[in-house]
């Protein structure tokens, strides 16, 4: 708790940074890979799906956090983004992360990766 007042009165409220741009796109190439990535495992019904959705649901929070702390002007846009694409595809990977526990025994999982490499 004292780091955080800490931040709360160091922090400067604005601050110019270098490859912005390379920042954003790359965390939305993380966001689209992580999505791929649990379509993927959850058509295979693999096991670590869970893991890939929750990881991508977390990443799609953060965005929208992030979109709508940074929008400055635009924060009404930012917001129409994060309610209408970015929260609810971060609430469908949640469900689909906890449809089914992402431990499962270690023979099942020892089967499907077999299964996998055969």
């Amino acid at each position: 708790m004292p780091w955080l007042a800490m931040l709360w009165m160091t922090v400067p409220d604005s601050y110019p940074a270098q490859h912005w741009r390379v920042a954003w796109v790359g965390f939305d190439m993380l966001e689209i890979a992580g999505l791929l990535t649990a379509a993927v495992l959850v058509r295979r019904s693999d096991y670590r799906d869970p893991l890939a959705s929750i990881a991508t649901a977390v990443l799609l929070l953060v965005d929208a956090w992030f979109d709508v702390v940074t929008a400055g002007h635009d924060v009404a846009f930012s917001l129409v983004l994060a309610c209408m694409l970015e929260l609810p595809l971060a609430a469908l990977c949640a469900v689909v992360a906890l449809r089914r526990p992402a431990v499962v025994s270690a023979r099942a999982a020892t089967a499907q990766w077999v299964a996998i490499r055969v």
